[in-house]
């Protein structure tokens, strides 16, 4: 069976979408109101920790890993498909589903289909600071049967965000500086299924954010609208831990984003090559404000 912890990578055809993404976007200067705000901190949504934050929005993603398997190491890719939709301001709920291709033994479908809800609890504005609990659960029995488990896990999680605006002026140039986590247990419907906990953190520098509110450095595009950072999705289960480390980028604007990780494995149980995370991610809260982007219930 295919089993990642955590929301791991994700085919092909991300790459072209993600392409066409940027096309449309890459001479966009603004960075204005995307969905994940506290202050002046603009959250972006990240690759494999989660963000802080509830929308109207869109992600794709492809990834690309080898893992140890029961016949050596096995090649997984990976395409991920998300919508989040708001019922209120607070409140999102969100459909996902992951195509997989496998070798050794050679498999693909897709896995089970997930549903989520999230609330966002509190944001403070002045140190830009923000936390979400929300709940995930992969339906067992919805996905293929070559890839798919037949019972389901169901997954509490917080999230929590912290930007560094409140720093002071001696420490200026570290104020773009901001930390995501989310932590949560992942438990299984099935007898005698392990549960684990997951749980990461991320990293984030925000050109967009040292030009806009410390100092005008003059970067040029699209280099101004980058976030480079690293994630570190974390699994522990059976008394072994497993995850990645992801050092890559985030291209953002007003609209939507575009992101890539080198996924680090952080031991042999977690993958025996370094893989790789593509995200094209559309916010429809800032693309169509008054239709597809409009909470249900305002």
């Amino acid at each position: 069976m295919y089993t990642v912890s955590m929301r791991g990578g994700r085919p092909l055809l991300a790459t072209s979408i993600a392409a066409t993404v940027v096309s449309a976007f890459v001479f966009t200067p603004t960075v204005a109101s995307a969905h994940a705000i506290a202050g002046d901190r603009v959250f972006p949504s990240t690759l494999a920790v989660d963000d802080p934050g509830v929308g109207d929005e869109a992600n794709l993603e492809y990834g690309h890993i080898r893992v140890p398997g029961d016949n050596g190491d096995q090649s997984i890719n990976t395409f991920d498909v998300e919508y989040d939709k708001l019922i209120t301001p607070r409140l999102a709920v969100s459909v996902d589903g992951t195509y997989v291709m496998q070798n050794n033994p050679t498999a693909r479908g897709w896995d089970n289909f997930g549903v989520g809800l999230k609330y966002l609890l509190y944001v403070n504005e002045a140190h830009e600071f923000m936390t979400s609990v929300g709940v995930d659960a992969e339906l067992g029995g919805t996905g293929s049967r070559a890839i798919a488990d037949n019972f389901s896990t169901i997954s509490p999680t917080i999230y929590a965000g912290k930007g560094m605006g409140d720093l002071p002026d001696s420490l200026a140039y570290l104020r773009p500086v901001a930390i995501t986590a989310e932590a949560g247990p992942a438990l299984t419907t099935g007898a005698g299924q392990p549960n684990a906990f997951n749980y990461g953190f991320t990293v984030q520098y925000s050109l967009p954010y040292l030009q806009q509110h410390v100092h005008d450095v003059g970067l040029p595009q699209p280099l101004a609208n980058i976030i480079p950072l690293v994630e570190i999705p974390l699994s522990r289960s059976q008394g072994q831990t497993t995850g990645t480390v992801n050092p890559g980028f985030i291209w953002i604007n007003r609209y939507g984003q575009f992101g890539v990780e080198a996924q680090i494995p952080v031991n042999r149980a977690s993958g025996s090559h370094v893989g790789i995370l593509v995200q094209a991610h559309l916010f429809f809260d800032d693309i169509a404000p008054t239709t597809l982007g409009k909470p249900l219930f305002p």
